[in-house]
């Protein structure tokens, strides 16, 4: 007796704000949020976000999923929004708190879903056939016709395209961030691994086809198992393909914050029809979101997340400007009194 399908155009993609199940009404009462100084979840953790080329954005609500009870399983639409036509022919939605990034026809449209049911068009940005796009912390990675490119979002007002740090790519398409590194499915030429440490710099470290098995990627998701780092990528008319990163045999280094990755072909399934997209998986999620909204409940007194405005001190100085190494300096009255020859 359920319903979970949502008749549309032309759908391309979708995306919730987190893939954990979140029990909105957990910390509803005020009592827990007062000793807990908690904030009361975004209501945009009740939604599902679906772009569809034709129609725009579309939004349903995913609650009962998460309730407990398996007879009210009905899908349908919260609303379906394309004011002025900005979203035509999109295909791909990434989340960063409340705002949605949009590949369109156009380029990069970033959305303001803080009231998840009236979208307000935050920004916009011209790209040459934006196919995907990737969120860490204050930088947009993306996929066009000229490869892999990076955006600094720290304001999503003013997004900026950072011009020192362009990956030339014939066909970048599907694209994954894993601490620092960036996966790129990048059609004929297999899965390219970018060294992203430095988002303004970024460095190709290998494109890996496999011997030429892989040649036809779409997408890729990275996922990890204790010591092991996965890459599985929907190699387009070749089906599914699973690409180790990382193992003890492989990485001796294997341990640590981001090992660098030593791609194997270790395992392919053929599909039925071209394999177009991989499905991301679980992720061990935060407990707040890019714009501060609590994910979790902490469950013990006096415990929470930061808030946006918390967050953004660790980077931010007072006037509102980004940290740097230099503002700290000046601010103590650091003086350089090494003799000359020593380096810094």
């Amino acid at each position: 007796g359920q319903d979970v399908y949502i008749p549309s155009k032309n759908v391309t993609c979708m995306v919730l704000p987190t893939n954990q199940a979140i029990a909105l009404d957990r910390n509803k009462g005020e009592l827990m949020r007062v000793t807990n100084e908690e904030q009361a979840f975004h209501p945009i953790y009740h939604y599902a976000f679906i772009v569809d080329a034709d129609e725009g954005l579309i939004v349903t609500n995913v609650d009962t999923f998460a309730d407990g009870e398996p007879r009210n399983n009905f899908l349908k639409r919260a609303i379906t929004w394309n004011e002025g036509g900005v979203l035509k022919g999109a295909r791909h939605i990434t989340m960063g708190g409340y705002y949605a990034y949009v590949a369109t026809d156009a380029g990069l449209v970033i959305l303001n879903l803080n009231d998840p049911l009236k979208p307000v068009v935050a920004a916009t940005l011209p790209l040459k056939d934006m196919r995907a796009s990737a969120l860490q912390f204050r930088y947009l990675f993306v996929t066009t016709a000229d490869g892999m490119q990076t955006i600094d979002v720290t304001n999503p007002l003013t997004p900026t395209l950072v011009g020192t740090a362009n990956v030339a790519l014939a066909n970048a398409r599907g694209i994954y961030l894993a601490r620092t590194y960036a996966y790129v499915a990048a059609g004929k030429d297999g899965l390219v691994i970018i060294d992203i440490e430095k988002p303004h710099a970024p460095v190709e470290l290998t494109r890996f086809t496999a011997d030429g098995k892989l040649n036809d990627a779409q997408d890729v998701i990275v996922g990890s198992t204790n010591a092991s780092l996965f890459a599985y990528v929907a190699d387009g008319v070749n089906g599914l393909k699973v690409i180790q990163l990382t193992s003890p045999d492989s990485q001796p280094k294997f341990y640590g914050f981001s090992p660098e990755p030593k791609p194997q072909l270790i395992a392919w399934r053929k599909t039925k029809s071209a394999a177009l997209s991989v499905a991301k998986g679980l992720d061990r999620d935060r407990g707040a979101d890019e714009t501060g909204g609590q994910i979790a409940v902490f469950g013990r007194i006096g415990s929470r997340p930061f808030s946006g405005d918390e967050m953004a001190r660790f980077y931010r100085n007072p006037n509102g400007t980004l940290w740097a190494v230099k503002d700290e300096i000046d601010r103590a009255g650091f003086v350089d009194a090494r003799p000359a020859g020593v380096k810094k």
